[in-house]
């Protein structure tokens, strides 16, 4: 008779069911304590890129009003910063010379929203113009809205 050592059979190189919750659990919990860090940092920069983006438009306006002499009224609005808005016919020779602005639409804002602007300005005591956002809660006249105004108020409000 022969005798036969049992040869142990090799392990699989698998994990176990115990082994994948523990790591599964890890990765919750890292994404748990990261995800709200990442989204605050995407909202702080949406804010920071409206703030710049409006800085941008009233650089724009001002070498509007340099050729102009004055600025957009607010029907005309921003759009006079791409497109010339003297263009009837019997206007002596424009002296707009733009567009002001590389792109040949007015930027929307981070949320997809237009910005809104108004000539003369009605929040500080000196009528320049006022570019304003919404902000990300698509809201007019709330605690988030980015504006070009500096908080100086106007005599009685």
């Amino acid at each position: 008779m022969k005798n036969h050592k049992r040869q142990p059979r090799p392990r699989r190189g698998g994990f176990t069911l115990v082994e994948m919750l523990v790591v599964l659990a890890i990765l919750v919990l890292l994404i748990s304590m990261v995800g709200p860090r990442i989204l605050g940092s995407k909202q702080k920069a949406d804010i920071s890129a409206a703030k710049t983006q409006i800085g941008m438009l009233m650089s724009a306006l001002e070498h509007y009003a340099v050729d102009m002499k004055v600025y957009p009224d607010t029907e005309v609005g921003l759009k006079g910063l791409v497109e010339d808005p003297t263009t009837e016919e019997g206007d002596e020779k424009s002296k707009w010379d733009g567009p002001y602005i590389k792109k040949s639409l007015v930027p929307k804002d981070p949320w997809n929203n237009e910005y809104h602007y108004e000539f003369p300005g009605t929040h500080t005591k000196r009528k320049d113009p006022e570019i304003w956002s919404m902000g990300p809660d698509g809201q007019d006249n709330t605690d988030d809205d980015i504006v070009s105004w500096d908080g100086e108020k106007k005599e009685g409000e």
